[in-house]
């Protein structure tokens, strides 16, 4: 099959198609970018004109213009420059893939976020495929595993994971290994292991309990976006704009106590947080430092109460998922996406679901919060 470029149509332009290969199955695919940018873009002006500024081409050492096809490309030796003409690196480029091959499949949670980069929607040719999109979906999504394939687009090879989300597959790319940055020699400040006093700690736990929330991503927007549109439409009418507040100050490791305490007092009175979490700021602000021995016995009190009333939860499920069939568990295992359950035994499952059974809203990991 030929890889073709789409033309731009009304919905969106598919910016790869071709075939996407598992085994001695073949699914011709379409890639469109999953993603956009809203980036506020000016044009340079001359000031007290109207006049566009343009950028040319010049040499630096005599400043002339320098025309397009008198260009080539350098690479820095040093001490001297190895010249490399266009043509050249057109010779040794990989042809555009044709297919996206996948050579095996992991599991998901074994891919380190840091090696995501961007992210694309992959949908089948035309309807005659939905059968075939439909079951490399499924497989990925009840296996819990990414197919791992490397391609060519636009001159550059590239390592992509294909995986199921929701009820589309979607391709990432991904940084090669040797693009990933080792932490320890990029920043010299970086502490061995900073010894932490167990009241600050107790305190800074409790801070992040009262600032839990549960992840919602619309109530997240570009604010400076809107401030730039905001400063282009006020300068237009003839206002003018409120400067910004400063940033704030770093915190003195000596008020590190102060600045806890006064930021849980800040939750607890901005509202909108947890009954729970805002109850535990509550507790947090009326208690000086010396009682949180006494604090930490009652969450250990309330957190084997929880323990035990989880350990009933987990027998009761135990008994009742007995009964079931080993197809009837896999099936409940898939609604409750249990991770690996391809490769589980009917008594792992019976064991995997009852503990996610027991698990706070059926198994889905809620955000914590102070009692």
């Amino acid at each position: 099959m030929e890889e073709t470029l789409e033309a731009e149509d009304v919905m969106a332009h598919a910016v790869w198609s071709g075939a996407l290969t598992f085994g001695l199955v073949a699914l011709p695919v379409q890639m469109f970018s999953a993603t956009e940018t809203h980036t506020i873009r000016f044009n340079q002006l001359q000031r007290g004109t109207s006049d566009r500024v343009r950028n040319k081409r010049v040499n630096e050492r005599t400043g002339e213009e320098v025309p397009l096809a008198e260009i080539v490309k350098g690479y820095d030796m040093g001490d001297d420059y190895v010249v490399v003409e266009p043509g050249e690196l057109e010779e040794i480029a990989p042809g555009r893939s044709k297919a996206l091959e996948i050579s095996g499949f992991v599991d998901l949670d074994t891919i380190d976020p840091i090696y995501f980069d961007k992210t694309y929607y992959l949908g089948p040719k035309s309807k005659e495929y939905a059968k075939v999109y439909a079951l490399l979906h499924e497989a990925l999504s009840r296996s819990n595993r990414a197919g791992i394939a490397t391609f060519v687009m636009r001159n550059r090879e590239y390592l992509v994971a294909v995986k199921a989300e929701g009820d589309i597959l979607t391709l990432h790319t991904l940084h090669w290994a040797d693009e990933i940055r080792d932490p320890r020699t990029e920043i010299g400040t970086l502490p061995e292991r900073a010894k932490v006093a167990e009241r600050e700690l107790a305190t800074a736990v409790q801070l992040v309990e009262a600032l839990s929330v549960d992840w919602d991503p619309e109530t997240y927007h570009d604010t400076y976006q809107e401030k730039v549109l905001e400063l282009v439409q006020t300068k237009r009418a003839g206002g003018t704009v409120e400067k910004s507040e400063p940033a704030p100050r770093s915190t003195n490791v000596i008020d590190l106590m102060g600045a806890l305490q006064a930021s849980i007092e800040k939750a607890k009175t901005g509202g909108g947080k947890a009954e729970e979490a805002a109850e535990g700021a509550e507790e947090a602000e009326l208690r000086p430092p010396v009682q949180l021995k006494d604090a930490a016995e009652k969450r250990r009190t309330r957190q084997a109460d929880k323990a035990a009333a989880k350990k009933g939860t987990k027998k009761a499920a135990t008994a009742e998922l007995e009964g079931l069939s080993k197809t009837e568990l896999y099936q409940r295992a898939t609604d409750a996406g249990i991770p690996g359950r391809s490769s589980m035994s009917r008594e792992e499952l019976v064991k995997a679901l009852a503990s996610h059974a027991a698990e706070p809203s059926g198994g889905g990991r809620r955000k914590k919060r102070a009692s």
